[in-house]
């Protein structure tokens, strides 16, 4: 790109990143006066409260690439920067007994959800984005997935709004359950981090019950986090397989040369199994594990986590038709409802099989 196409491109993009950076910062400032409220999850609401102004559509044009540039470019470094707080050492000290049921429980949720999201038909890539994020990580799974099967905006939309929701509401319920359920500290501690969806949300969640609590949910949230590539990957090998039955669909139908120009069409459009920033992401970890980084480095990394996905998750939240959502919003928070209180059940039972075994990470 030579200069004047990137001022060109710079100019084109500067609105719509300068609009997601300062709703960025209205976002801090909300959850600075309300800390119940995450930051990431100010972005998203913001998002969709922006989308639902009545503006110009001359207005709305201006600010559209820079947006569309923060919803995926921005997500996909923010999706790397994650790696950075994952350390398998960590992980380790969870046990296997604990490791075990985090893999389960992530896998029943991500299968269970999928397919009751296409049981429900759900639009486009819906069922896997929505199973993505409520198993695994919230909207950086969703982001991730979303890379891997190619979905459109439309489609990545409603997955983070739900996850956003849910994850909100988790923040009020789960507190309010634990003396009603009898969990500890601990316990409650690795409850939260099993069942709630974006860090953020877990640090809200987990926090309200004090040090100890937030200290084990996040490690056992990081946990789950570990589980995002070879879930993406695995979501690669599927897509790869559908692309590989549609081309030979095409080549039955068509001539011999129509099909030889649909399968080079459809071999130039399959998207990796592992996309470039989940690999970066696995080099963050590995990294993070192996390599002593500076405290300050790590901060840093951490903050500009926190602004890039902030940014991110406002540009997905103005892509949301709030018309469209209410349209198919019925089947999609079903769906996403029920995904949520099985995860919920599960982490709980998990947490109860913990304590009988008298786990020393809950001790």
């Amino acid at each position: 790109m030579n200069r004047a196409d990137a001022s060109a491109a710079l100019r084109r993009n500067s609105p719509g990143l300068a609009l997601a950076l300062g709703a960025f910062g209205l976002a801090i400032l909300i959850s600075f006066v309300v800390p119940a409220i995450p930051t990431l999850t100010a972005c998203v609401v913001l998002g969709i409260l922006f989308s639902a102004l009545p503006l110009r559509d001359s207005l709305r044009a201006s600010v559209k690439p820079g947006l569309a540039i923060a919803s995926r470019r921005l997500l996909r470094i923010g999706v790397v920067l994650l790696g950075f707080k994952l350390s398998l050492v960590n992980i380790a000290e969870l046990g296997w007994l604990v490791l075990g049921m985090i893999v389960v429980i992530v896998v029943i949720t991500f299968f269970l959800t999928w397919g009751l999201g296409r049981l429900m038909r759900l639009p486009g890539q819906q069922p896997l984005l929505i199973a993505a994020g409520f198993s695994i990580c919230g909207a950086s799974a969703i982001g991730a997935m979303a890379g891997v099967t190619r979905a459109k905006d439309s489609d990545t939309a409603t997955p983070i709004a739900l996850v956003t929701l849910c994850g909100t509401l988790a923040i009020a319920l789960l507190p309010a359950l634990r003396p009603i359920l009898g969990l500890d500290t601990a316990e409650f501690g690795m409850w939260v981090g099993a069942s709630v969806h974006d860090v953020g949300q877990v640090v809200a969640t987990a926090q309200i019950a004090g040090a100890t609590a937030l200290a084990i949910a996040v490690v056992v949230k990081l946990t789950r986090v570990a589980m995002l590539a070879p879930m993406v990957a695995l979501a690669g090998v599927v897509v790869a397989h559908s692309d590989r039955k549609s081309t030979a669909a095409a080549d039955a139908a068509d001539t011999a040369d129509a099909g030889s120009l649909i399968a080079d069409r459809g071999a130039a459009q399959r998207p990796a199994l592992l996309p470039l920033f989940v690999v970066g992401f696995l080099v963050a970890v590995l990294v993070r594990t192996f390599v002593p980084l500076p405290v300050g480095f790590l901060d840093i990394a951490g903050y500009a986590q926190e602004l890039v996905l902030g940014m991110a998750l406002f540009g997905l939240g103005a892509s949301i038709r709030l018309g469209n959502l209410v349209r198919t919003g019925g089947r999609s928070l079903a769906v996403a409802l029920i995904s949520w209180a099985a995860i919920a059940l599960l982490s709980l039972g998990a947490v109860e099989i913990a304590r009988a075994a008298g786990v020393a990470a809950l001790g």
